[in-house]
């Protein structure tokens, strides 16, 4: 395999929700002026229709027609390749819809396991009938209402309610004089290869692999040779033809043998660079053995929160914290917890699913007599005691010593406090050194949960309630290691290798790069923020809610706040009730506390109303911070090794919270504006901003006028522009310098890059201060007027002779 043609810079672009591949191409010669490299796209296959992210397709084969279909993507691919830009596609082995437009997911319910496509679905058919828990009330129920028809359709014989209509195998529709007979209904739908449920029966009934506990994403099986050929004709077509220039993919831990499918696809790509979305906790790395570039890079976006974070100022927080809210414990205790319910409720599907097999493992006549109870026992241990989202283990490979030892950790920890580790031990062998099939049927499906489980829990569970310092409650970071020292940067940096990916923002982390570093903020500012707390006390409804969850809505407020914008109340209420729901505590999205959510949501339009008033104190002393935070960041991103990755409109100031909001319009117009004005020593090459998109929306468009070049977004364009014609200038230093960090006295951070054609220096102060001292050389950044008292320096000092 040749070395592949790494990526200078990456600019990621949702698609969808009004942008399609005609929006992209009129952004490619901004992008090309820019600096970046690749374009970065979100999935393009067919997804279900309404799909605001296109991670739910329903055809792999086929470029989805709301999109411009495959002519428009090969007009953009015409015109990006003019302009000296790749494309990077993201695909989704995974998983695909699991919905009624999904074409294969219909032959199967027309046909059930003689279906052509049954074997692509990861389908448990020993559970009998594939579970459609498609409905709003218990079948009876909606039977004696007579919610049900059976019908010929153009495609063959349905079942149809007033929503949707299900494939019937063929043979079972009754003559059309019982077809509204409620007993030949029943009959009809007993002898079909599927069943329609209660939605509520999703939680512990259904017999499909899911998505996390997404029930409307269904697994595949692209360890089968002929499901892998069939994901994936679509993107070796594009490959083929130059369409498509590097590969990102979703969910790699969903895999059943995530390194089996990496040779695949590695041997069908050829050199092609190949990024994975992986997180990884803590020490852990990629396995060195994948052939992959690396990974999309949340751990870079940790490491920077983490370095930039001020431990003194967090301790105070914390204290005060703990004061107010009555919170004990660490972040862990409250990940234990979140474990143990989401395994318990979420993913009882598969929990329940594990303890089956486990008893098939084990077998009936088992020497230790371990029962279904001690099954119980054992899985639910082993899965809470698990600290990452998965090991490797695969049945043509010996296991490696590193997750080898991490299992035997697990299984020693998990069988603390029971009434015996015999089961346990048992368990955590198969998943070591499986055996039989039925053990290696055990290893690969507990693989697959722990990562779910994992991510429903921390992410998405615990992180909404640990509210102590809620920038450190991202993708991949661990609130209880909020801080790193510049020593630990610098030795993590020089492990890193050039084609790691390093991102700050995407369209999954649970805040915008600048939201975050204005929650970092207030580990610098404590009392700043503590005024803020102060003030919320006074406001509406502070006294009816939670003041755990009264702290969460104050830093959000801060993290997203922009003067003028008519959406900020409207957005925090909507972004309240998600986390509220998300926690857990009071209310959850299937079984909502209306009372708790209206008071939580009545305290955060007072809060946003008193600010819009009158910013209380403290509030713009931590802007102001968040803004020399967010600059050092970017500073950061573009000098550390590793190829940065700009989430759509994150050139200028982000402020958004986790999806959906950040995943709103942009107004490209506005940003090109002031990249291409403010920094014209850097932008190369003319753009019409008349033909880049502007934004319809009152909140997001920015008027006509000149560009507001000393605003924080004229700065961070203008910095971002700097770094990545550096980039554009001097691609191979960026690939072999070496590293190292120091950390200077007075709160300084000097990121230093040294190769044969010179050193560049990036210093930052944490404090905020301005820096004017500066190496003899080149400076790269600040090179506008406005920018002379920023506390960040980036130069560039070649090397004598």
């Amino acid at each position: 395999m040749t070395a592949p043609t790494l990526p200078r810079a990456t600019y990621r672009l949702q698609l969808r929700e009004g942008v399609d591949f005609d929006t992209a191409r009129r952004l490619v010669p901004y992008l090309a002026g820019l600096g970046i490299s690749h374009l970065y796209l979100s999935p393009i296959f067919t997804a279900a229709s309404g799909s605001t992210h296109g991670y739910d397709v329903t055809d792999p084969t086929e470029i989805d027609p709301c999109l411009g279909g495959r002519e428009g993507f090969e007009a953009l691919a015409r015109d990006a390749r003019a302009a000296g830009l790749g494309i990077i596609l993201d695909i989704v082995p995974n998983h695909t819809a699991f919905h009624l437009e999904n074409p294969w997911l219909r032959d199967v319910l027309r046909h059930g396991q003689s279906s052509r496509h049954a074997r692509h679905f990861d389908i448990d058919w020993a559970k009998g009938r594939l579970v459609l828990p498609f409905l709003g009330e218990p079948f009876e129920d909606m039977l004696e209402a007579g919610a049900f028809r059976l019908e010929d359709s153009d495609s063959g014989p349905q079942l149809a309610t007033a929503h949707f209509a299900v494939p019937m195998a063929q043979g079972t529709l009754p003559s059309e004089e019982m077809r509204r007979d409620p007993q030949a209904i029943r009959d009809a739908h007993a002898a079909q290869p599927w069943r329609l449920t209660h939605w509520e029966y999703e939680r512990d009934g259904v017999t499909h692999r899911r998505f996390f506990n997404v029930t409307g994403l269904i697994g595949m099986r692209v360890e089968d040779e002929a499901v892998f050929e069939d994901m994936h004709p679509l993107l070796f077509d594009l490959l083929e033809h130059d369409l498509v220039q590097g590969i990102r993919l979703d969910h790699i831990d969903g895999l059943a043998d995530p390194a089996a499918y990496l040779r695949q696809l590695r041997d069908r790509v050829g050199d092609t660079p190949v990024w994975i979305e992986k997180i990884l906790t803590g020490d852990e790395t990629v396995p060195a053995s994948w052939p992959i570039e690396g990974t999309t890079g949340y751990e870079a976006a940790r490491a920077i929160s983490r370095v930039l974070t001020d431990a003194e100022g967090l301790g105070r927080l914390d204290e005060v914290w703990r004061r107010e809210t009555e919170r004990e414990g660490s972040f862990h205790d409250a990940l234990l917890t979140a474990k143990h319910e989401v395994i318990r409720q979420e993913l009882a599907a598969e929990l329940h699913q594990l303890i089956d097999m486990a008893r098939v493992a084990v077998g009936p006549e088992d020497a230790l007599e371990i029962g279904d109870e001690a099954l119980r026992e054992a899985i639910i241990a082993l899965l809470v005691a698990f600290p990452r989202y998965r090991t490797y283990f695969a049945s043509d490979e010996a296991p490696s010593d590193e997750d080898r030892a991490l299992m035997d950790k697990v299984a020693a920890e998990a069988g603390e406090g029971l009434r015996s580790d015999a089961a346990v031990q048992r368990i955590a062998g198969y998943l070591i050194d499986p055996d039989t099939p039925e053990e290696r049927a055990l290893q690969c499906r507990f693989q697959q949960v722990t990562g779910a489980l994992l991510a429903k829990a921390h992410e998405d569970t615990a992180g909404f309630r640990w509210n102590r310092y809620i920038a450190a409650n991202e993708v991949g970071a661990d609130p209880d290691e909020p801080t790193m020292t510049a020593e630990a940067l610098s030795g993590w940096l020089q492990r890193r290798a050039p084609s790691e990916m390093t991102l700050t923002s995407t369209h999954d982390t649970k805040r915008s790069e600048d939201a975050r570093m204005r929650l970092v903020a207030i580990s610098h500012l404590p009392e700043a923020f503590l005024a803020l707390w102060e003030h919320s006390e006074d406001v509406d409804g502070a006294q009816e809610i939670d003041p755990n969850l009264r702290w969460y809505i104050l830093q959000t407020l801060l993290a997203m706040w922009e003067e003028g914008r008519g959406d900020v109340a409207d957005r925090l209420g909507r972004h309240v009730e998600k986390a509220m729901r998300e926690a857990k505590e009071v209310t959850t999205w299937t079984h909502q506390n209306a009372e708790a959510e209206a008071a939580a949501q009545r305290f955060a339009a007072a809060l946003a109303a008193s600010w819009g008033a009158e910013l209380p104190a403290g509030a713009a002393q931590l802007m102001a911070r968040g803004e020399a935070l967010s600059l050092a960041q970017a500073g950061l991103k573009l000098v550390m090794p590793g190829v940065p990755d700009i989430y759509q409109g994150t050139e200028v100031g982000a402020f958004q919270l986790t999806d959906p909001d950040n995943r709103m319009a942009v107004d490209f117009r506005a940003i090109a504006r002031l990249a291409t004005r403010g920094a014209p020593d850097c932008f190369a090459g003319e753009v019409s901003l008349d033909e880049i998109p502007g934004a319809a929306d009152p909140d997001i468009a920015s008027p006509d006028g000149a560009p507001d070049l000393d605003s924080f977004a004229g700065r961070k364009a203008r910095l971002i522009c700097a770094g990545l014609s550096l980039r554009r200038q001097r691609p191979g230093f960026f690939e072999t310098a070496e590293t190292r960090v120091e950390a200077p006295a007075g709160g300084q951070l000097l990121l230093i890059r040294e190769g044969a054609e010179g050193r560049l220096e990036l210093r930052i102060d944490r404090q905020g201060h301005p820096l004017s001292d500066a190496p003899e050389g080149d400076p790269v950044w600040p090179r506008h007027e406005a920018d002379r008292d920023a506390p960040l320096r980036l130069d560039w000092v070649p090397s004598v002779g």
